[in-house]
């Protein structure tokens, strides 16, 4: 096919999508079904008759979109909101993800004629799930849940796709080498926790060190570098044998709860970079699949999907919030918000790659449960939360009133001893709630940003709530005092604040 074909290929897929999401918000559902039914009408049951049979480059797409779909969700976490959930939400992603593979994997033993080995396999590829496709939903029909189940919620979705990543792993190597010892997987487990969590710290900090010192003479690179980073912390921490996923999240979450360089700019790229990455994965697996050997797999695949909604997800929330003070509606609640989405199609890749004996039925078993998992559970989310009576009250939209600018703002000149000069604003370390709004420069005012080096005579025009007045003065003193003062105090004698704008004139 010639490049200008492709490329029309590509953007009408990519169009088709992004409508197709408006469409999702509107009927409520989340939009990876529809995603899913694009791939599924492009390929070669489909209409697009786009013939596309590997699994590798599907679980490749799948692996690299899933890691910056985690950064950017890292990106967006705010540590302070979710720190309150933290041992709730990593129980849910350890030992919920633990008990739904155990129950499935007995499940399909004992009813589903699969091996022991081989239904333990399907319940970890099972285990994980999609929060992002839950929250859609919410969204889509303007619902709150109460207190903090969004937040758990939202740690639950950023941290199980390692242990669930980790069980595939494992179960696969194990079904195709039954001999194995179990120690091992024990080692490997340790391993991938260990090596994922200090790859994440490590290059998270890294990262953070060079996107506010290395000074870029181009913010169109900034972009470029926060991607190379989260590519750089999944690959060498996989590389070195430790789970890239976790990883990946770990280092965002640093990033997004500290402060640098054009953070809300790059935190939208990313948004937009995550999105662009859903729309591929879920193409590439739609394309993946034959929807003609999905049809013999209905029954077992809709018997699976009850039993994960109401049985195996329910206990393992049940269980996994046993010591949590969360009510029983509330534990209820967070058993059937249990969305399945792209990790697990991606993850029923990897016995595919294995040539396991039983791996074409599982990837067809998998994707059909996820799809009754988001036709049967999507819908039903907002009556449930209405009916536990965990839906949160509308936020109020209330005018702004008029904010009196003439008591909060100051302007200033930057004095050529200070010791900011030279410095980047965010290194100056302005007291919280103070703002350097405009700098006027040789004639010139501009917006600064965080990297701006602060130059003498510079004309400065702070702001800040009313409320933050006070800070003025202390931001005041800050810009204004010389590299060496000549005593220990932090205000000279004599000095004064600036008056307000309105009665000076400006630049």
């Amino acid at each position: 096919m010639a490049v200008e074909l492709v490329l029309v290929v590509v953007a009408a897929l990519l169009l088709l999508s992004i409508f197709a999401s408006k469409a999702a918000g509107l009927l409520g559902v989340p939009s990876l079904l529809l995603f899913l039914l694009l791939g599924m009408l492009a390929g070669s049951e489909g209409i697009g008759g786009i013939a596309f049979d590997d699994a590798a480059l599907a679980q490749a797409i799948g692996v690299v979109a899933l890691a910056l779909i985690l950064f950017a969700g890292g990106l967006e976490t705010d540590w302070d909101v979710v720190k309150p959930t933290l041992r709730s939400g990593l129980s849910l992603a350890t030992l919920g993800v633990v008990v739904t593979a155990i129950l499935v994997g007995f499940f399909a033993h004992a009813f589903l004629n699969f091996g022991l080995l081989e239904g333990l396999l399907l319940g970890a590829i099972l285990s994980s799930t999609d929060a992002a496709a839950v929250f859609a939903v919410l969204r889509g029909r303007g619902v709150h849940l109460r207190g903090k189940l969004e937040p758990l919620l939202e740690l639950e979705a950023g941290s199980n796709d390692p242990m669930a990543v980790f069980l595939t792993i494992a179960l696969t190597s194990l079904v195709a080498q039954p001999q194995q010892p179990i120690s091992l997987f024990f080692l490997f487990f340790l391993q991938q926790m260990i090596l994922g969590v200090l790859g994440g710290f490590l290059i998270g900090r890294l990262g953070l060190w060079l996107i506010n010192r290395l000074r870029l003479e181009y913010d169109g690179l900034y972009p470029v570098l926060t991607l190379a980073l989260a590519m750089l912390t999944y690959g060498a921490t996989a590389a070195l044998g430790g789970n890239g996923f976790l990883a990946v999240y770990l280092a965002a979450l640093f990033l997004g709860n500290h402060d640098f360089i054009h953070k809300k700019s790059l935190t939208r790229f990313h948004d937009g970079m995550a999105w662009l990455m859903q729309i591929a994965m879920f193409l590439s697996l739609g394309l993946l699949v034959t929807p003609s050997q999905l049809v013999p797999m209905a029954g077992m695949g809709l018997v699976v999907a009850l039993f994960l909604m109401l049985v195996a997800r329910p206990l393992s929330a049940l269980v996994a919030l046993l010591f949590s003070r969360f009510t029983l509606r509330e534990r209820l609640m967070v058993g059937w918000v249990g969305l399945r989405g792209a990790a697990p199609i991606i993850l029923a890749t990897f016995p595919l790659l294995a040539g396991l004996p039983k791996a074409d039925t599982l990837f067809n078993l998998v994707f059909f449960a996820v799809l009754a998992s988001v036709l049967l559970q999507g819908p039903t989310i907002v009556p449930i939360a209405r009916w536990l009576g965990v839906e949160a009250p509308q936020p109020r939209h209330c005018p702004v009133p008029e904010m009196p600018l003439k008591d909060a703002t100051v302007e200033i000149i930057l004095p050529p001893d200070s010791a900011a000069v030279g410095r980047q604003l965010l290194d100056v370390g302005l007291p919280h709630g103070v703002l350097v709004v405009l700098i006027g420069r040789n004639g010139q005012t501009f917006v600064p940003s965080g990297s701006t080096t602060l130059a003498a005579r510079d004309k400065l025009l702070l702001i800040s709530a009313p409320e933050d007045r006070p800070m003025l003065a202390q931001a005041c003193a800050m810009l204004t005092l010389p590299a060496e003062p000549p005593t220990d105090e932090p205000y000279q004698t004599g000095q004064t604040m600036p008056e307000p704008l309105s009665e000076r004139q400006t630049a």
